[in-house]
């Protein structure tokens, strides 16, 4: 593993910067002004305004209105702990300032964001490898209409990649100070280690899943340690650079959890139940949690479209049996239990406990039949859907694409996005295999399997849970126009 050898001060680093958007100037502009032009097209033709998005804010307004972080039920605000507090608080923030349900104010924002992420990405590119690189980690990012549209959308995902690419950033210039022949010589800042803590923080205050990035980032300095005391060169500042790691991550897990504490003691005081976090199922304390239902789910889930038609249909909304996969029975036995446990939801579209129980029972006896199906091909196959499925779940193309029934533009939108996705991806299975020569690879590659693994285990494989992965993707494939020249001597900052 090789680390850069100069040290990087604040004013060296704005200097660097500065100097290679000077050389570049055309360059920056034509791809922001691109970038800005895609997300707004996307803003302007398909702007996503969805249940959740009204979910969200329902609660930033009740918040602003009666100080009470609650949804409305009935016509009664009612204290909620279903969801974080981070987006509430930025739509908050927003419809302060713009007014009440100013979405479109929301989403212009929300551009700005996805534009600044693009430069942190081209600035991560810059210090692995080289300024080739942050160019096309630049145009590759903007030009990324998966990004793009998700700008458009009320959602969380363009705050929580933001925040993930900064973690990213702070994470590469705290590791740069963590060499062994570096550390004993220099004392390491501990702003990037706060600064990344801070990220990460934001990141499980949007969602629950920022978690795994501080699991990678721990786990990685936890390597680092262990390969420093494994070490057996007889560095006389050994003792020092352990200690240094060490400091980098106490720092790291204290700044990214102290952000819990607030919303961890309000759920003490106003619910009286510890949740530093959401519930699994994002549900409040009286609503029932459908775990046969779940369970049985993930006996046969597989793809997006199964997610569409039958687990979000459940419940309040009739399912046609005819629509589960074959993979959903063992037996013709096992069809007609199916049939008849829907018959009997169909009747008022509730799932009851007994219903439940009676779900749980089927998906208990799958899993005896088939244990391997259930706890690895099943997740496995959800995470590659995930990865490889086109990635047109905000527009009006049928989820159902490898049918031709759709209209015609839409097919050619379905197949060209999803075309474009496995471009990126095997790109950036080609950069990774190339990059095992630069620092910082284990953080990026652990960072990728552990979001991957997590998200196996979900019973709604959608694909914009990988898009927190996306920076990693578009940093590996810019990887591949680093010439060898640029290997052998890249910047070092």
């Amino acid at each position: 593993m090789r680390f850069p050898r100069t040290k990087l001060t604040a004013t060296r680093y704005i200097l660097i910067v500065l100097q290679l958007v000077r050389k570049n100037v055309r360059f920056f502009l034509a791809a922001i002004l691109c970038g800005l032009a895609l997300r707004l097209g996307f803003l302007l033709h398909f702007p996503g305004v969805v249940d959740d998005s009204r979910l969200y804010a329902d609660i930033a307004m009740n918040w602003l209105q009666y100080g009470v972080y609650g949804i409305t039920n009935s016509g009664q605000v009612v204290p909620t702990l279903s969801r974080l507090p981070g987006y509430p608080a930025f739509l908050a923030a927003l419809f302060a300032i713009f007014g009440w349900s100013n979405f479109r104010a929301v989403l212009l924002i929300q551009v700005l964001f996805d534009l600044t992420t693009c430069l942190l990405i081209a600035d991560i590119a810059r210090r692995l490898f080289s300024e080739r690189a942050a160019k096309a980690a630049l145009m590759l990012s903007a030009l990324c209409p998966f990004l793009a549209n998700y700008s458009a959308a009320v959602l969380t995902e363009t705050l929580e990649i933001f925040f993930t690419v900064l973690a990213l950033d702070f994470a590469v210039c705290g590791l740069a100070g963590l060499r062994p022949e570096t550390s004993p010589l220099l004392k390491p800042k501990a702003g990037p280690w706060f600064g990344c803590g801070l990220s990460i923080g934001a990141c499980i205050l949007l969602r629950p899943d920022g978690g795994i990035l501080l699991a990678a980032v721990g786990a990685y300095l936890f390597v680092l340690f262990v390969s420093a005391v494994l070490n057996r060169t007889g560095d006389t500042h050994k003792a020092r650079h352990l200690l240094t790691i060490l400091r980098a991550g106490v720092i790291l897990v204290i700044s990214a959890l102290a952000p819990l504490v607030p919303w961890t003691l309000r759920n003490l005081h106003a619910l009286h139940r510890f949740e530093p976090l959401a519930p699994r199922y994002a549900n409040d304390s009286d609503e029932l949690v459908m775990t046969g239902f779940n369970r049985w789910t993930k006996t046969w889930i597989a793809d997006y479209t199964s997610v569409q038609e039958i687990y979000w249909a459940v419940p309040g909304t009739a399912v046609d049996v005819t629509r589960l996969p074959r993979r959903a029975f063992d037996s013709e036995q096992q069809r007609q239990e199916t049939a008849q446990l829907f018959a009997d939801y169909n009747q008022d579209h509730d799932i009851t406990p007994e219903l439940d129980a009676r779900f749980a029972a089927l998906a208990a006896a799958r899993i005896h039949t088939a244990p391997l199906r259930y706890y690895v091909w099943l997740p496995a196959v959800r995470i590659a859907d995930m990865w490889l499925r086109p990635r047109t779940e905000l527009l009006p193309s049928d989820p159902r694409w490898w049918e031709f029934d759709d209209a015609g533009v839409w097919l050619a939108v379905s197949i060209v996005f999803g075309l474009l996705n496995l471009a990126y991806v095997s790109a950036a299975v080609a950069g990774l295999v190339r990059w095992r020569e630069f620092y910082g690879l284990g953080l990026f590659v652990l960072f990728l399997f552990l979001r991957s693994l997590f998200l196996g285990t979900l019973e709604n494989p959608e694909p914009r849970y990988t898009l927190e992965c996306y920076p990693v993707v578009i940093l590996a494939g810019a990887s591949l126009l680093i010439g060898k020249a640029n290997r052998a001597n890249r910047n070092s900052a």
